[in-house]
């Protein structure tokens, strides 16, 4: 399974009032569970699965791995990709990642994902989808996927205003710092030395069809807006692109179009790329 399957599943089971479809049968707990689970179905394809323990078996199969915010990434598939699940309520409000930076990939050695996640499958490196949910009204109005190679900069450009920001706080005169993962932590503050400070990053970033929108245009009369960039080199890796392609001839709310993006470490330089969109 991979995104083009989810792409497809999309079209073929436009679910949009996710509220209802996955509150209502207590697989969730609130918009954003709704919206994990609603990822979850487009992957496996289990969207008319009423039998919950199949449902939960058929994911299984088709997932390594599966998170959640304190342990990321949200789900991995089994020799594909990595996925991240945001919901945002407003149409241009920025993510908020917290602590973590954008992800151009996701990397099996990383200090921020767990060793559960590190051993589900045997691999050191995986592309990773932002998929990116607005909700509003209980209902499902925009969706995207975006890759982390054509969406956010290399690793190295954000761990290195990092770790200037660490070395920084960390030669403050007269202040004892401890070993920490963030960026700082202060230990006795107080003169009893029962206090400690802990200096951690807020990273966000622009989300998508804000960041895209000199390629697409959300349509604002429509009840739903999916969008979908793919690069053309990860494009042609797809063995079932021609499912999609085919799709496309047969249903006119379904296009996919050649663009060029910027390369999110070089704005000078455009890469083709393949914008698949959908309406309703």
């Amino acid at each position: 399974m991979n995104i083009i399957n989810a792409i497809i599943n999309l079209v073929n089971n436009p679910v949009i009032t996710i509220h209802a479809h996955y509150v209502g049968r207590n697989r969730a707990n609130s918009m954003g569970d709704a919206l994990e689970e609603y990822i979850k179905d487009l992957f496996c394809g289990t969207f008319d699965e009423t039998d919950e323990a199949k449902r939960i078996e058929k994911i299984s199969k088709v997932f390594s791995y599966l998170g959640n915010n304190s342990n990321p990434p949200d789900g991995m598939l089994f020799g594909g990709d990595a996925i991240e699940v945001k919901k945002i309520e407003s149409v241009n409000s920025a993510l908020a990642l917290n602590s973590s930076y954008p992800k151009h990939k996701l990397y099996a050695d990383s200090p921020m994902i767990s060793n559960a996640c590190k051993t589900a499958e045997n691999w050191t490196e995986k592309d990773i989808i932002y998929a990116v949910g607005i909700v509003n009204d209980n209902s499902l109005k925009h969706l995207t996927f975006v890759y982390g190679l054509d969406y956010a900069a290399s690793d190295e450009i954000y761990s290195r205003i990092k770790m200037k920001i660490k070395d920084g706080v960390e030669t403050i005169p007269d202040v004892e710092f401890a070993d920490t993962k963030e960026l700082g932590r202060v230990n006795k503050v107080d003169p009893l030395g029962i206090t400690y400070l802990r200096v951690r990053g807020m990273w966000g970033i622009e989300n998508p069809f804000s960041v895209f929108d000199y390629v697409y245009k959300r349509d604002f009369t429509k009840d739903f807006n999916f969008m979908c960039i793919i690069n053309d080199e990860k494009f042609s890796t797809f063995a079932n692109r021609q499912s999609l392609i085919d799709l496309c001839s047969t249903n006119t709310a379904l296009s996919i179009t050649d663009v060029k993006i910027k390369n999110p470490d070089n704005p000078a330089k455009l890469v083709n790329a393949k914008l698949i969109t959908y309406t309703i």
